[in-house]
Parts: C-alpha cells; structure tokens; sequence
C-alpha cells in the first residue's frame, strides 16, 4: 500500500533517495521531502538529506506537475532548459541556486533538476510589507534593474540557449498568446479589445535578447542584503528584453502597493538602475506596451490555469482559483486603456426564507476551512485549505452581485450591438466582432461597456484587488 508523506508516494522518496546519494558527495539518505505551496505550474520540493558528519543539508527540486513529462513548447522550453538558463545567468553574476542535477528519463521521476536551497523571502506581499526587509526594499527597483541588464546581456549562441529557446516578436507573441486564449472557447471581449490595441501600438527596431519573460515580485527571492535569488525560468525565450522591465511593473505583482516596480519601488529606479549595466537608454513607452501585454498575458494565463483543471493532470483546487483572477488583469487593462466612471451593481438584499439557505450551507463550509481545517494543517493542505475559502468567498458574491450584473450587461450589449440574443451569444458576437476587426476600438458604447462588465465582475471576483479600487476612484 503506499503511503503519502508531504503529497509523495514513498516509492517516488525511494527513487529520489538514491538519486541523491549518487549524485551528491556525502549524501547518506533522504530524511524528508516536502511539496512546497508556491509555484502555480510546476512543482517545488525542500529536501532535507544527511551528509557524512555535516547533519543535515537542504536542496531544492524543480519538477513538472505530477512528475509528467512535458513537451518544449513556446511559452515552456522544459526544464532542462530552465537548468541552463539558471547556470547561465549564474556565470555572469546573476543570483543564481547552483544546480546540482537534471533528471533523466531513466530516474522514473519525470522532467525536472536537483538545486541548491536558498535562504530569503519569495512571496510577494511579504516582500511588499515586511518589516524586517524594509531597509532593502527602496534599493530592490534598481538592483532589478541591474539584474535585468545582465541577463539581456547573456551570448546566446556561447550558452547555447539559441539551440534551446524560441524566437518570438512582439507582433507574434501577441498572436501566439492571442490565439491560445481563443482555443479555451469562451469568450472575454476586453481581452480581444487589449489584443487589437497592442497590434496597432507594437514597437518598432527591436533588438532581440534573452528574456526571463517571468521576472516579477513572486518570483525572486529577497534577503535583508537584496535579491538572493532570480527564480522560474520555465518561460524564457528570445525577444523584446523591454518584456521584463515591463511584466515586473504590471499591476498583478505589486501586491497592493502603489509602487509601481512590483510594489517596492519607482519607474525612475530600475530604469537607473538597467542604464547603469547596460549603457542603454530605456524608452518608458515601450515599457508601457509591455505593461499592457503583462496585463493581456496573465489575464490569458489565469484562464490557462483552469483549463488545466478541466484536462490535467494537476486538477487541484488551486486551478480554478487562479482561472478567476483573469478578471483582475482585465481591470487592469480597463484602467490602462479605457479608465472612466463606473456604476457598480448593488447586492441583493433578498435571501430567501429556506433553513438553511445557500449562502448560509456556503457560510458554513468557508469557516470550517478557514477555521478548523486551517487550525489542524501546514503547508501545502494549509494554503489549499484558503484558497477554497477563497473560492466560496467567490460564489458568495456571485449569489449576491452576479444576477443584476449580468441583466445589465445584458441590456448594454442589446443596445450596442442592436441584437436581441441570449446573453452568451451576445458576448460572442461582440468577440468575434473585435477579433475580426468588425467592432474598431473607438465604437461608440464599446469602452463604457467593457469597463462597467469588467470593473462590476472583478467586484464578484476579488474587491480587494488593487486594480478595482483605482477603477472606482
């Protein structure tokens, strides 16, 4: 029978146990393994080992979801990949985890690499609010910067990540990310309106260089010195190096700061910063057109999440959480693109005479969560624990909120579109319109309609969002 420490079956401990003592000098055994709750689309594990009379040592693996092998495809080069890039970056004095080992085919553990452990801080809203790196935070914009340049700076071909990384332009990478949303078949008009106004706003005379394509707050590891740590390469390729400088000023990763460098610092700080290494003017409107692009992307990325959910293979409840945020990137874009006022939807104030009601059965679950499951958990159960919590949260405000909004958008498409349908395939013409070009951006109602249907579902979504209260100011 097997038996599950940490979410890992012994018999997979066995097989990274002797792994290990191969590989590492002094290792005597595996003492425990541990999933950790970061990382949305692979999986992240502390080792804990014996070393001949040193005690105990941590590691870190990086491996794909379930221990599935996945094919390179042009958002994920694999992660072999991703250990190259890491060791890349290392040699030209980028933070970097030394990497001990790539697994192969015949370790029966999957895709992924065997690192070293890194002590620092790498959620995102500790990194934005604690008091103990509060004295590094108004330095971390600049040393991005710094980071950022060092990387754009690699020699692809001395590295040999040209072999191994695709080539994309602004123009197809908007495309390709364009038309992986529209393969989830539903439909989400403020996404297609953001898809047609990066194409009539691309930049022009790009030279192209290795992007990280992940480099946010979230994904670097922060000590009391500064960045420890650049983390999750998975999606790295040959483009626009203006992307990083952009997706880590995107709205999603400053964690409720209004700092707009991932919550803990100032445009004019990593731009300094970057000129610094880099002897290169950086162009804050480019930086812009990527920060609506980081906005596109991630609200695409949300989506990508519950997808997984629906075909696998990690259908866990954080899936379909993620797939909600979508809409916090579209206010986003709302609030880049098409700010104005809002009318937001009152909640309705009938609950009903049963005993018990929906919202009370609901109720009733998110407090066990968040109480008693919570309580009794850590790690990974702990966070999954809330993010269910969260989830009812969601379904709540739908019950409330959701009814009237979608009347009223509803009665805003009928008019815009001069068709009576049902509300479903009314969205469709208006995605398809813009897709096709057919609806322009400038159509009279189109920019007041898609605000008031965002800002009104990100109110359904995730009121505490940052994003929805500079909607509503």
């Amino acid at each position: 029978m097997a038996l599950r420490i940490h979410g890992i079956v012994v018999a997979m401990e066995a097989k990274l146990e002797t792994i290990l003592r191969r590989e590492i000098p002094g290792c005597r055994s595996l003492l425990s393994a541990e999933r950790l709750s970061g990382g949305a689309s692979q999986e992240t594990y502390r080792l804990t080992i014996a070393l001949d009379g040193d005690g105990e040592h941590l590691l870190a693996m990086r491996r794909a979801p379930g221990g599935q092998p996945s094919a390179a495809t042009s958002y994920n080069p694999g992660l072999a990949a991703e250990a190259l890039l890491m060791q890349s970056a290392r040699a030209v004095g980028v933070p970097e985890p030394e990497v001990h080992y790539v697994l192969r085919d015949s370790d029966g553990l999957g895709e992924g690499f065997i690192m070293s452990w890194l002590e620092g801080e790498a959620l995102g809203a500790r990194i934005v609010r604690s008091p103990e790196l509060a004295a590094v935070r108004p330095k971390l914009a600049y040393e991005c910067g710094q980071i950022l340049a060092r990387i754009h700076a690699i020699d692809l071909a001395a590295t040999g990540l040209d072999g191994q990384l695709k080539t994309m332009t602004p123009e197809s990478y908007v495309h390709n990310t364009w038309d992986r949303y529209k393969g989830f078949r539903t439909p989400h008009p403020m996404i297609d309106y953001t898809a047609q106004w990066l194409l009539q706003n691309l930049p022009n005379d790009v030279e192209m260089a290795l992007v990280h394509n992940d480099f946010r707050n979230g994904n670097l590891m922060i000590s009391p010195n500064g960045v420890a740590a650049v983390l999750d390469w998975e999606v790295a390729h040959i483009g626009d190096p203006m992307r990083d400088l952009g997706w880590i000023c995107t709205n999603s990763w400053r964690f409720g700061s209004d700092l707009p460098v991932g919550g803990f610092g100032t445009y004019d700080d990593l731009f300094a910063g970057y000129e610094s290494i880099s002897g290169q003017a950086v162009d804050g409107e480019r930086v812009k057109f990527w920060e609506v692009f980081g906005s596109f992307w991630w609200a695409i990325g949300c989506l990508s999440m519950a997808e997984h959910y629906r075909t696998g293979p990690d259908n866990t409840v954080e899936r379909p959480a993620i797939g909600r945020r979508s809409s916090e990137c579209q206010v986003d874009c709302v609030n880049l693109l098409i700010p104005g006022p809002v009318s937001l939807v009152q909640a309705d104030a009938g609950a009903g005479d049963e005993m018990p009601r929906i919202d009370e059965l609901l109720t009733s679950v998110r407090d066990f969560l968040r109480g008693d499951v919570m309580d009794a958990t850590t790690a990974r159960t702990n966070f999954m624990a809330r993010v269910a919590g969260n989830s009812l949260d969601i379904v709540l405000r739908d019950q409330a909120l959701g009814p009237e909004h979608r009347h009223l958008e509803y009665e805003r498409l009928q008019a815009l579109l001069g068709i009576k349908e049902s509300l479903e395939a009314l969205r469709w013409r208006l995605t398809n319109g813009l897709r096709a070009g057919d609806i322009p951006l400038d159509h009279p109602g189109l920019a007041e309609h898609l605000r008031q249907s965002v800002v009104n579902q990100i109110a359904i979504d995730q009121p505490k969002y940052s994003g929805f209260k500079t909607a509503i100011q």
